[in-house]
């Protein structure tokens, strides 16, 4: 008996609860319909991706359309109206180059710089995000004891803000840090890990590294659960080696998720700036100076600050960004047109 009271007033509370959504959408319900019949299907749909575009334009198209107009413009001011027009000056003054190898024989030598630690930054760290990341879920996508402890472990830094990671790796390398701490014990001099080039530029591709890794493991992991177990088993079955499974099964599985990583991995390396901006500040002199923090100081923290230059520069960067992805998006799509004739 108490049970069907409690039911009673279960029902009650729901039933209360659901009676101002009901109104709401009993509101709505005769505007949606009239539009429906007017506009259509196509039209209903365009209805609900306006608030979507708009957003879209508003903070992302109308940015673009204003940073174009300040990469035409030239002076130290601010503001766009006080600026005068220069055209295509400040793209001119970028790649005025007598050899674009040789920063030094370039007419903004700074950017070239940057332009020349990215590219390095990039080949490195695009190349062992993707290895250590498919190892790493290759490994927890074994059976293992706490398997979803150690998953959570590798996504953690993540989580952490961009900053933060830098701001706990520079208390570690840096010459009073946790790492000479732990080498002293041993009996080791310490070592000025951020004031070295070498040293410097390994510890940026390593950190970013560690902070974004889980990300992109968690994008593997999926795809590989998403496979089949009973291709692995057929061929198991059939003696065929661990290693021409992988290649043959599990690759070519696996091709739409890597290929996702790939991308979103080279978007965000060319774009790094946050943990290395904490971590070496650009340092030692321009050795982990990146293109992001070049566009930063020249249109923000320069004493003599150009935003139109900074402009111009982030325009080349974007260009550099849509062309790599669109050849690897084209990459792709010839990889599938062939594997589906064969």
């Amino acid at each position: 008996m108490k049970a069907g009271v409690r039911e009673r007033t279960g029902a009650g509370i729901s039933d209360a609860v659901l009676v101002p959504v009901r109104l709401v959408m009993g509101l709505i319900d005769a505007p949606l319909r009239w539009l429906q019949r007017v506009a259509g299907i196509s039209g209903m749909a365009a209805f609900f991706l306006l608030p979507n575009m708009l957003i879209f334009g508003i903070f992302v198209l109308l940015p673009f359309f204003i940073n174009f107009a300040y990469s035409m413009t030239g002076g130290t001011a601010l503001f766009l109206p006080d600026r005068s027009f220069v055209g295509g000056d400040q793209y001119a003054r970028l790649l005025d180059c007598t050899n674009y190898l040789n920063p030094n024989s370039c007419a903004e030598d700074t950017f070239w710089t940057a332009v020349s630690n990215t590219s390095w930054f990039v080949l490195l760290q695009v190349t062992l995000m993707i290895v250590v990341s498919l190892v790493t879920a290759l490994i927890l996508n074994r059976d293992l004891m706490a398997r979803s402890f150690w998953r959570a472990v590798f996504f953690f830094p993540v989580l952490l803000s961009p900053v933060v990671v830098g701001l706990i790796w520079k208390w570690i390398l840096q010459r009073q840090g946790l790492l000479n701490f732990g080498l002293y014990g041993l009996g080791f001099a310490p070592y000025a890990w951020l004031n070295d080039r070498s040293w410097a530029f390994a510890a940026t591709v390593g950190v970013s590294i560690w902070a974004h890794m889980g990300f992109y493991t968690l994008i593997l992991l999926a795809g590989l659960q998403a496979i089949p177990k009973d291709l692995y088993e057929a061929a198991e079955m059939d003696g065929t080696r661990p290693t021409r499974a992988f290649l043959r099964i599990t690759m070519p599985l696996l091709a739409p998720n890597l290929l996702v990583v790939i991308v979103l991995v080279l978007i965000r390396a060319v774009q790094i700036f946050d943990e290395i901006y904490v971590l070496t500040g650009g340092g030692p002199g321009t050795s982990t100076l990146y293109l992001t923090q070049y566009i930063y100081e020249t249109g923000f923290a320069a004493q003599l600050r150009n935003p139109g230059l900074a402009a111009a520069a982030s325009i080349l960067m974007g260009m550099v960004l849509v062309v790599l992805t669109l050849l690897q998006l084209s990459l792709s799509r010839s990889r599938d047109k062939k594997g589906a004739r064969k």
